[in-house]
């Protein structure tokens, strides 16, 4: 059996501590408040995937914490950068040069995520939507310019609307359409090891959310070829929260809800980390059986992880309150029992990090 090395035990004399990595193959909480070492953490755990099994993983990262994974430290043993170094990592993001272009295909979308872009109500936009629906393009020759003069010159007045509501939103103007690039979920397709979607620095705020849909929802299109993948979503409580706002939000929360209840069986597992537990759905929170907690300070945080999470010793989820930077409680399929670690050092560079606060040197 293959296990990965997080940290050692608080509990003992140091003891190593290790989760089994056949146990990711069930939805993992990771939870932890800001200053509580969550994301350096998870980066140790990633990594261990990285170079102890052949699980491929997608990461949706909105801070852009990843993007340097596949960039070892000085401190890493000869082996361990070699093993990063051979390993498959591909890193898209909105347009920085350390980036391959994160581009997805409009004409991909399914008709109902679509319309959430378009802001278009099936019954008060019925004429609209209508229309939306009927509209076959080809991704190769898609051409918005050419779209949006079809619809306006077919005489028909449900199909002027649309194309005025698509060019008033500018929603085909955004950056994150390939516009017949080629669309990061035919790289998914390829399964590396690791493909790393940096969320930040598009400049429509629903084209993050629409690039995660896109992915999301193309994997549960193939579901059928269970092909197994690892979807990390850093900062979870952006994509899946439990009162969406705008119709983009809902149609994200709706396709992780049917995830995390049915992904399984097809080999898509969720690993969601968040500041919260609040702060995520509650149909997907209770689909998790593992649990990675650092310091949470909040009672009604820990009461609500204790009530979720049956399977950790109450007394153990309210030590969380004491924890120190890089401590974490780890609890259910993937640990033998649970364990209070301190967390490991990162092989891989974390991008992310405080930024020091500038202060005055003494004479």
């Amino acid at each position: 059996m293959t296990n990965l090395r997080i940290g050692s035990s608080l509990d003992s004399d140091g003891t190593a501590v290790e989760l089994a990595a056949s146990r990711f193959n069930r939805h993992t909480f990771w939870c932890g408040q800001s200053g509580s070492g969550k994301t350096y953490a998870l980066g140790v755990v990633l990594e261990q995937l990285l170079m102890h099994t052949e699980l491929p993983m997608l990461i949706l990262d909105p801070n852009g914490d990843f993007t340097r994974i596949r960039e070892t430290r000085s401190t890493a043993a000869k082996a361990e950068v070699e093993r990063i170094a051979e390993t498959d990592i591909r890193t898209f993001g909105s347009g920085a040069s350390v980036h391959e272009r994160l581009h997805a295909r409009y004409t991909e979308l399914e008709a109902s995520s679509k319309a959430a872009v378009l802001q278009l109500d099936p019954v008060a936009d019925a004429d609209e939507y209508n229309v939306l629906i009927r509209v076959k393009e080809e991704a190769a020759k898609f051409d918005s310019s050419e779209m949006l003069r079809r619809l306006r010159e077919s005489g028909e007045s449900s199909k002027a609307r649309l194309a005025n509501r698509m060019e008033n939103l500018q929603v085909l103007e955004w950056d994150l359409w390939a516009r017949g690039a080629e669309s990061v979920v035919d790289v998914i397709d390829q399964r590396p090891r690791a493909t790393v979607l940096d969320l930040g620095g598009f400049a429509h705020p629903a084209e993050p959310k629409v690039a995660a849909l896109a992915v999301l929802e193309h994997l549960w299109a193939r579901r059928e070829e269970r092909r197994p993948i690892l979807i990390v979503i850093d900062e979870a409580h952006n994509l899946c929260n439990p009162e969406p706002r705008t119709a983009v939000e809902r149609a994200l929360t709706e396709q992780l809800v049917q995830i995390a209840a049915e992904g399984r069986k097809f080999g898509l597992w969720l690993l969601l980390s968040t500041q919260r537990p609040t702060k995520i759905h509650p149909n997907v929170l209770s689909q998790c059986d593992n649990l990675a907690l650092m310091r949470v300070n909040a009672p009604r945080d820990l009461a609500e992880l204790a009530e979720v999470f049956g399977f950790a010793p109450e007394e153990a989820i309210r030590q969380s309150a004491q924890f120190r930077q890089g401590q974490a409680l780890f609890a259910g399929g993937f640990i033998s029992e649970p364990t209070v670690v301190q967390m490991r050092d990162r092989i891989t560079e974390e991008a992310g990090g405080d930024v020091k606060v500038p202060l005055r040197t003494t004479q």
